[in-house]
């Protein structure tokens, strides 16, 4: 190969990662602004995240404040809180950068085909943040924060019995609920994270039926085995509360089947394109050409 040639077939790949670099600045750049203007109302926004916590503590009469456990802990917080929500409002930015570099190089239909899922996905992840900060997180946290009352009442009830103190003495061990913020910020963020993910399914699925990895046929055949997995997801993902658990399995399962849906609609849309184009065969006519040709070759072996 001549030296003109290596400089010429190096141009290109020189550009796309020019382009690349473009792309990242901009990125980074809308991350760094969302995230230093998420940190101004960093306290706001963590408050909007503990009232379930604040709303519980209430109900029960109990003093609806959490605590720091270290001086620098509050700080780190807002920094943690900061990071996750300007995240979240430069997505959209951060995907339009993804995209500009990377629909240059797709075909229209395939651009056409790529798009929604594109917007789809990060309304999905709000529906699922949503469900798990108005739904689950209080369901969780009433659990929680009243199952701590379980076991010292009993203890005390059997202690009392066994020493001769009545139970509600001033001699009984007495519990309150202290909660860390950083603690309950890791577990309410867990929530958004995992029923976020799982508000992706039909994008998932969707895709992939147009990959052609699946089918709604396929599916729909293993169907029982799904309910047994978003049975052990929501015994994973949720306290061991029968409520909350039968919640996420009715979420999720409705979400598998309307993936289902949109695996036909892609099918049925593929097998219309094909049909236009003359490129489509029912299994009906491919048995009966299969069959044409063994007659065909039976007839052929006799006349021999």
């Amino acid at each position: 190969m001549k030296k003109d040639e290596i400089e010429d077939s190096s141009a290109p790949l020189i550009e796309h990662l020019a382009e690349l670099r473009t792309r990242l600045i901009w990125s980074v750049l809308a991350f760094v602004i969302a995230m230093v203007a998420c940190f101004t109302v960093a306290e706001p926004i963590l408050e909007f995240l503990f009232q379930p916590i604040r709303t519980i503590l209430l109900e029960r009469g109990e003093d609806p404040r959490l605590i720091f456990t270290a001086p620098q802990e509050k700080f780190f917080t807002l920094i943690r809180v900061s990071v996750v929500v300007g995240f979240g409002l430069a997505f959209p930015v951060i995907a339009y950068q993804m995209w500009r570099f990377v629909a240059p190089g797709l075909y229209k239909t395939e651009k056409n085909a790529f798009l929604p899922f594109l917007i789809a996905s990060p309304l999905l992840f709000l529906a699922g943040a949503a469900f798990a900060h108005f739904v689950v997180t209080p369901l969780a946290m009433r659990f929680f924060i009243g199952f701590s009352d379980v076991i010292p009442a009993l203890t005390s009830l059997i202690t009392g019995m066994e020493s001769g103190v009545e139970p509600g003495s001033n001699e009984e061990l007495q519990t309150i609920f202290l909660g860390s913020v950083k603690e309950s910020l890791d577990l309410e963020l867990k929530f958004i994270f995992a029923f976020g993910i799982c508000f992706q399914l039909p994008v998932l699925l969707t895709l992939m039926g147009k990959a052609g990895l699946v089918s709604a046929e396929g599916l729909g055949n293993v169907r029982k085995y799904a309910v047994v997995g978003i049975l052990v997801l929501a015994a994973l993902v949720t306290p061991p509360d029968v409520i909350t658990q039968l919640i996420l399995f009715v979420v999720v399962y409705g979400l598998y089947e309307i993936s289902i849906q949109l695996v036909k609609l892609v099918e049925r849309k593929r097998e219309k394109d094909l049909r236009a184009e003359g490129l489509w065969v029912d299994d009906e006519e491919l048995e009966a050409e299969e069959a044409d040709a063994a007659s065909e070759a039976a007839s052929e072996d006799n006349s021999k």
